[in-house]
């Protein structure tokens, strides 16, 4: 699979995270709403379930109107407006992003979001994301979350795909990011 590609036409996603996608570039709402609305995806509630099939389908929209930088900031974002559990430190953090997951999405196989190694003494880590998402929105969720659970003393996060495996950008199903702070 690939990019904007559900795994099961039957998942679905709560209102909540794609009022986050909405929310997240506040000058761009209405264009937002717009292209949902193009999409059948109308009057959005909080706990309301809606087809990824069909926000899959208005992500695609917005990302070919106004590409990756555009689904990178909508990914930094999420994490700012999703449910997501409590979190103590950079390690649990990039494991919650799978918890968070599975919290906002139902109906069959969602995917995941896997922390394969993590290495604090070195700083980095590695995550695999297995869902039909675009890989620069995942990049943006890493990033923020590794931005605002990163230990104190470090100062920069980098998160980039790992191209050593294959990745969502040439028809998998899956992305590798190495993390490093």
């Amino acid at each position: 699979m690939a990019q904007y590609i559900a795994f099961s036409d039957n998942v679905e996603v709560n209102g909540q995270t794609i009022l986050a996608f909405v929310n997240a570039l506040p000058n761009y709402k209405d264009q937002m709403l717009i292209t949902l609305k193009n999409h059948n995806l109308e009057d959005i509630q909080v706990e309301r379930w809606y087809s990824q099939k069909s926000w899959l389908d208005a992500f695609k929209e917005i990302g070919e109107k106004y590409g990756v930088n555009t689904l990178f900031a909508i990914g930094k974002a999420i994490p700012e407006n999703a449910k997501f559990p409590p979190i103590n430190d950079l390690k649990q953090a990039l494991e919650s992003i799978d918890i968070a997951y599975k919290m906002n999405h139902r109906g069959g196989d969602t995917g995941y979001y896997k922390l394969i190694e993590y290495y604090e003494n070195v700083r980095f880590a590695v995550m695999e994301c297995k869902n039909p998402y675009p890989s620069s929105f995942d990049k943006g969720i890493i990033m923020t979350i590794a931005r605002k659970f990163k230990p104190t003393n470090s100062i920069l996060v980098k998160v980039e795909i790992d191209e050593n495996f294959p990745s969502r950008l040439n028809g998998s199903d899956s992305c590798t990011y190495k993390v490093t702070w």
